[in-house]
């Protein structure tokens, strides 16, 4: 390698020089080094917490709920299925290519990069290292500056867990991640926003590596006229005020019967007083905005459009937006065109679920669609939209099962990873023929004059 190609892959070569040794591959490796994540993370548990409180001012429940404890479900089935999920795929093999044998290998792909964002610093971080550790691969790990707190314990855990050449974790500001993007990896996995994504795949495109795209949108909530709006309303406000609406899944908005709006209204009023009290901003359970540009940006989109029916409170020092609600937000303004992220929830109304359906479909694909009532409706709604995920009568709560691939669609991303969809996606799937030579069939040499049976075997 001349002078200059090793500047440029500076990062990378440790890690190539590692994964060449052949360690990662063993499945005794991964699965211990799983084992020892797992150990690490318990072992600093207070410490993970006070970061996250320092980050974010996560309570120590919600970063369990949202974070630690996924992560740490997240190994437990990757060690409990992982000797399963490496062997060989056996499969069939058209006759004519009798005695061939076919199966499908799954190789690690080599060393990885991984960016993740700061609203789950941890969980974010670590769920896809799981799926590419499972695999067998390398991994460089670039944390968000904007959870200082939560990167500093990583680099701690990943330090005590693996050597510097096979998981190596690299912080600092953009300017860390232009460079890293410049050098040549074998896979890429970012979460985030959009516009950085397609940044993402314009830098992988210059090598053809591979991505995954873990982005966001606007993800709709759909109250049918059956639903039981109680419910609906408290699940509804829940996946929209966990972690301050700083969550990719979080109900951007909500469409309610022009019936129903009054109720639904008071129900979600009701919801963040049993959650939060009388004050959230007092409250040790709600979370804040991650820096003040961002709580800036909250609030004039608070008041870019409609009315403020519930919260509104804004402390831009404290970075405080509390748990709000709006109606007669028009549809072209400009909280219904961004992603809000934040603890803002417009709420629409409708007429005919039909309304809602075009609606939904004239925008880009989101990450989630969120449907409340009687299961027929839930049906044509599922059946005549598209979404990275869904869930009916609840919100948030499929990116929580290990067993369900979780991804966008369209603009709200590309590939699917949790479980076993992790160890696929860092996996190249080998596709292998194994021929033998105690018979060698002359059916499929030139000149070809047994065609017409021939096709009958394939």
């Amino acid at each position: 390698m001349v002078e200059s190609e090793t500047r440029k892959e500076e990062y990378t070569i440790p890690l190539r020089e590692f994964f060449d040794k052949g360690t990662t591959r063993e499945i005794a490796c991964r699965i211990g080094r799983l084992r020892a994540l797992r150990r690490a993370i318990t072992g600093r548990m207070e410490e993970i917490n006070a970061a996250l409180w320092s980050d974010l001012r996560k309570s120590g429940g919600e970063a369990y709920l949202t974070e630690i404890g996924m992560v740490l479900g997240e190994i437990d089935y990757h060690v409990k299925h992982l000797r399963r999920w490496v062997k060989p795929r056996r499969l069939a093999t058209p006759l004519a290519f009798w005695p061939s044998k076919s199966r499908i290998m799954y190789e690690p792909y080599g060393v990885v990069l991984i960016i993740a964002p700061w609203n789950y610093p941890f969980q974010l971080l670590l769920e896809p290292l799981i799926g590419a550790i499972s695999a067998g691969n390398c991994a460089v790990l670039k944390p968000s500056p904007f959870a200082p707190a939560t990167a500093e314990v990583i680099k701690k855990i990943v330090a005590a867990v693996f050597e510097p050449g096979h998981v190596t974790v690299f912080d600092g500001e953009g300017d860390v991640v232009e460079q890293l993007l410049k050098e040549r990896f074998d896979y890429i996995f970012f979460t985030g926003g959009p516009r950085f994504g397609q940044h993402v795949m314009e830098m992988a495109a210059k090598h053809l590596t591979p991505v995954t795209l873990e982005l966001g949108g606007k993800s709709p909530c759909i109250v049918g006229r059956g639903a039981n709006v109680e419910i609906a309303a408290r699940r509804t406000a829940w996946g929209k005020f966990i972690n301050a609406g700083q969550t990719c899944v979080a109900p951007d908005y909500v469409f309610v019967h022009e019936d129903q709006r009054t109720e639904f209204v008071e129900a979600v009023r009701l919801a963040v007083k049993r959650f939060y009290g009388d004050c959230p901003y007092e409250s040790p359970d709600y979370p804040r905005i991650v820096h003040r540009e961002g709580t800036e940006r909250l609030a004039r989109l608070m008041h870019s459009s409609g009315q403020v029916v519930v919260g509104g409170e804004v402390n831009v020092e404290e970075k405080y937006i509390a748990p709000t609600v709006l109606i007669d937000v028009e549809s072209d303004s400009p909280i219904m065109r961004e992603e809000i992220f934040g603890p803002i929830l417009p709420v629409l109304t409708y007429r005919e679920i039909d309304d809602v359906i075009r609606f939904v479909n004239k925008r880009e694909k989101p990450l989630a669609l969120y449907y409340f009532g009687p299961e027929r409706e839930a049906r044509e709604v599922l059946n005549r939209t598209s979404s990275g995920g869904a869930c009916v009568n609840d919100t948030i709560v499929h990116l929580a099962n290990p067993r369900l691939p979780f991804g966008g669609v369209g603009m709200s991303g590309i590939g699917k990873y949790h479980g076993k969809a992790s160890f696929e996606l860092f996996s190249n799937l080998r596709s292998v023929v194994k021929s033998f030579t105690f018979f060698d069939n002359h059916f499929r040499y030139a000149p070809y004059k047994h065609l017409n049976l021939l096709k009958k075997f394939m």
